[in-house]
């Protein structure tokens, strides 16, 4: 491949692939490049924290295209490569062996890097993270010869990896500094939910704790302190507390940024024909009451490269997707579509104690999300609620037997 590409994409996740994808879908015949990190062929992530790490998916069945398919399209693959600098004037990016490669137009889809701790020990042999291929690798080598695993951090990768694990027969200690579970995303009946599944399950979970240390042997985990010195006793450590994103090579080449890289309606950094997708680009969202976010899920990710892709090839339109996460716990089914973010109500819709139910956020009387359990009519029905921004009949909508299309009159 000669050094000089039309379009580069740095970061071969959901986001970069599925740019690569739709710009040959769409007749784009110039030269694509897309560079990845990792020694690996896009793959989907999600799988990581659930099928995968559990064993009951291969690798090959969560690549999202075969390798063939890359050299079939003329996509030229720079896998376990990394990007140290970019020179946006002169289009130009660096590599960290040193290697320059002059673009076109550039589209970084880098997604982040786990949040450490940052706590003794945080570096010892046993502790992990849960992004990547080689992170679930290693944990997963390990297993036979781990008995109790600690889990730091209570979001949705925490929980599932505490499943996970369960499930395996491990002994399991789930530990969030927050007072509930799944504080930033939901509310406390769907926190509370998850609690009680967990700890039916034999998780040892507590909230409202604080980690000080990671205690070792011979440089290997043996433990996590807690902030009133109690030690849980761990054979392995999995941590869980978010990423930071991966965009200090634009932030430093100029873009405007922070907590990720700010990007307009068409995915367009403020740095000449570079444009920004996935976990990794801040931006206004319409789901949010126009607040500057950025959001961490395949569904951002696949359709702002689609924003992209036509940006790129003349038919600019905004970005206006609704935002939707999944997650699967035991043989609960979790179904978000929306962002729940500043709701003043919930409404409950059927029965948590039978673990199919739907919870209905509402901001001023308009619906903005909803979590459905085992519900997936709901989740079906009510996108168009939240699209259309719908103030239903409370009384109705708190009805399980009143279908909610119905409220969309």
């Amino acid at each position: 491949m000669s050094n000089q590409i039309d379009i580069a994409i740095v970061g071969a996740g959901h986001g970069g692939a599925q740019a690569a994808i739709m710009l040959r879908q769409q007749k784009f015949e110039g030269s694509v490049a897309l560079i990845g990190d990792e020694p690996e062929y896009p793959y989907e992530r999600p799988p990581l924290s659930k099928d995968y790490f559990a064993g009951e998916k291969p690798f090959e069945r969560i690549m999202i295209r075969p390798e063939k398919f890359w050299e079939e399209r003329d996509i030229a693959m720079m896998l376990g490569r990394r990007v140290a600098k970019v020179d946006a004037q002169e289009h130009l990016l660096t590599f960290e062996d040193g290697e320059k490669l002059t673009y076109g137009t550039l589209i970084w889809a880098t997604g982040g890097a786990p949040r450490l701790l940052s706590c003794p020990g945080h570096d010892l042999d046993g502790v992990h993270a849960v992004r990547t291929r080689a992170d679930v690798d290693a944990m997963m080598a390990k297993l036979d010869t781990m008995e109790h695993v600690a889990i730091v951090g209570g979001g949705y990768i925490g929980l599932e990896a505490a499943a996970v694990l369960t499930k395996l027969g491990k002994k399991v200690t789930l530990l969030e500094a927050l007072d509930r579970v799944l504080a930033r995303v939901a509310g406390e009946e769907l926190s509370h939910f998850y609690e009680a599944e967990h700890r039916a399950h034999g998780v040892d979970l507590r909230t409202g704790v604080g980690v000080t240390s990671i205690t070792g042997e011979d440089g290997r985990a043996t433990g996590v302190e807690l902030a009133d010195g109690e030690i849980i006793a761990a054979d392995m450590v999995i941590v869980g507390i978010g990423i930071i994103a991966a965009v200090d090579p634009l932030l430093e080449a100029g873009a405007e940024g922070g907590n990720g890289v700010l990007v307009d309606e068409y995915c367009r950094t403020t740095l000449p024909d570079i444009y920004a997708i996935g976990d990794c680009a801040a931006h206004a969202n319409s789901f949010a009451d126009g607040a500057t976010i950025r959001l961490e899920s395949v569904q951002n990710a696949n359709d702002q490269a689609a924003v992209v892709a036509k940006a790129i090839l003349g038919n600019p339109a905004p970005y206006e997707a609704i935002p939707w996460f999944w997650s699967n716990q035991y043989d609960l089914k979790l179904q978000t579509v929306g962002l729940s973010t500043g709701y003043d109500q919930a409404v409950v819709r059927g029965s948590i104690a039978d673990r199919s139910f739907s919870i209905v956020y509402l901001k001023q009387g308009r619906v903005i999300a909803l979590d459905c359990v085992n519900a997936t009519k709901d989740y079906v029905q009510g996108r168009k609620l939240v699209i259309e921004r719908v103030c239903p009949d409370l009384e109705k909508l708190g009805d399980a037997s009143v279908p909610l299309k119905e409220l969309l009159a």
